[in-house]
């Protein structure tokens, strides 16, 4: 086994060996490339469940570091939260690949988009295992640069189109935490994160009180473009022109994660909930939080395209991790850190099943989606499953999730927060349960039109694409085993207490 101080840049490299071994690639070699991507994306996962009894069970952080600018080092560390969020990537980088393999059969640049892809797992473990706040913003960088070509993979005019809305916002974000990561290093020098906040941080506040709310403005500005928060939310709907398998990367892995994260780090791990509550910080963030769920929601529910459904859904429903946080309860914390996972999973289930009826019967709006419950069961189950899930029906994950956010808005004196929860659910219904009845209770009106070739005849069941479909039912049981195993040791909600409680020490 590798070096324990090596893990962290061995699974960041590992990625960026797949990119170049891809990249030069003949389109036609499908073989070669499906092995190269799945083995790796095998490996990496088998090292952060090989991580968790030692760092999760022990606290062991492994670190590797090297000069980066003067008095300043680029450090990987493996602390719980970074592997609670490599975690994440790993598992659905796998199922992502998986998936996208299936749906891209037969199409021309699958070289080209499978090394971009694997660029940007190299950002996003990058990101996870950032020890400083300047490795973090050469990773949330280079996510932005390595993300672009899956955004305009198509080539068409609308990709294009959204491809520029992307590097607008991305970059103006990005330049935002740079000028905070700047700012913060010239007055407490390199920060390093740590939880409960970075050493010598807290001293400042009497000199800097001001100065100190800016950054942390500027840095959970910038980063909330990636996390959509109203407003800056305006990319990820345009970005949704992107082939299925980019939208659930874009989702549910990658882009809106890594903005999340970023805010969780910055919250917990650089300014610490002390000094955040001191400088009057977490107010803001989470009356902007709780109208961007309300908001999202609302907007979500006009839209007839699924995946611009799905899209304002996401808006919303990543807020809840910030909404956990700006609360400074333990319990709320962990609601926010798990959701994270929860959101991760159920998104990218929905992700896959819009892409199933896109690409199997030709299905994009919400109102074609009548009678696919009887020409694609299994699809639709899994739709089921995912939505009742971002609604917080039990037993599945999001139910956790909400009943953790609900617990911690009593537990802090934030009983108002409840008004947004319930609100939030009550949209959820409103635009996932007429979807899930047209699935199951309607006839479909449309017939064969679009159906993919090869795809069965008449009024019965249609084929999926294996490839495609099993990676839909894997994460369908995921959203209901992370709800009725939460308890279990080592999942992911019980890591989630275990860094929060580290946060609040």
């Amino acid at each position: 086994m590798i070096d324990g101080g090596l893990v962290a840049p061995f699974m960041v490299l590992l990625s960026f060996a797949v990119a170049l071994l891809i990249f030069p690639l003949a389109n036609h070699r499908t073989v070669t490339r499906s092995a190269i991507n799945l083995t790796a994306a095998v490996v990496k996962l088998g090292f952060v469940i090989y991580l968790i009894p030692t760092v999760v069970g022990d606290g062991v952080q492994p670190e590797w570091s090297m000069g980066f600018l003067p008095g300043i080092d680029l450090v990987l560390r493996v602390d719980r939260f970074a592997l609670f969020f490599a975690g994440l990537s790993a598992l659905l980088w796998l199922l992502t690949t998986l998936y996208a393999i299936g749906y891209l059969k037969g199409t021309e640049h699958r070289s080209r988009f499978f090394g971009f892809f694997s660029l940007c797992v190299t950002a996003t473990v990058g990101i996870s295992f950032s020890g400083n706040l300047i490795t973090f913003l050469v990773f949330y960088e280079l996510l932005t640069l390595v993300t672009y070509p899956l955004v305009v993979h198509k080539g068409d005019a609308k990709s294009l189109a959204a491809g520029r809305v992307y590097l607008r916002y991305a970059l103006s974000g990005g330049l935002s935490v740079l000028c905070g990561v700047v700012w913060l290093t010239v007055l407490a020098g390199p920060v390093d994160f740590s939880e409960g906040g970075a050493a010598g941080l807290a001293d400042l506040v009497p000199e800097h009180p001001v100065a100190l709310a800016i950054i942390f403005a500027l840095l959970v500005g910038g980063m909330g473009v990636k996390a959509a928060l109203v407003p800056l939310h305006g990319w990820l709907p345009r970005a949704m022109v992107a082939p299925a398998p980019v939208s659930a990367l874009l989702h549910a892995v990658a882009v809106v994660k890594a903005g999340v994260f970023g805010i969780c780090r910055v919250v917990d791990d650089v300014y610490g909930i002390e000094v955040a509550e001191e400088l009057g910080v977490l107010d803001p963030l989470l009356v902007l939080a709780s109208i961007t769920i309300v908001y999202g929601s609302w907007v979500a529910l006009r839209q007839t395209d699924l995946k611009a459904r799905l899209a304002y859904s996401t808006v919303s429903q990543v807020s809840y991790v910030a909404l956990g946080l700006a609360m400074a309860d333990v319990v709320a914390a962990s609601g926010g850190i798990i959701h994270l996972v929860h959101q991760g999973i159920m998104k990218i289930t929905l992700f896959f099943c819009a892409g199933l009826f896109a690409e199997v019967m030709g299905r994009k709006a919400i109102a074609e989606l009548r009678g696919m419950g009887r020409r694609m069961p299994l699809t639709s189950v899994a739709f089921t499953v995912a939505a009742f899930g971002m609604i917080g029906l039990p037993p599945t994950a999001g139910f956790i999730s909400k009943w953790q956010l609900g617990q911690g808005a009593l537990l802090s004196g934030n009983t108002w927060v409840l008004g947004v929860l319930v609100a939030s659910t009550l949209l959820n219904a409103a635009y996932f349960l007429p979807i899930v009845y047209d699935l199951w209770f309607r006839e479909d009106e449309i017939g064969e039109t679009g159906a993919r070739d090869g795809a069965r005849r008449g009024s019965g069941a249609v084929r999926a694409p294996r490839l495609m479909l099993v990676p839909a039912l894997v994460t369908t049981t995921a959203v209901l085993a992370l709800g009725v195993f939460a308890a279990a040791p080592y999942s992911p909600l019980q890591v989630a207490e275990v860094i929060s409680e580290g946060v609040f020490r």
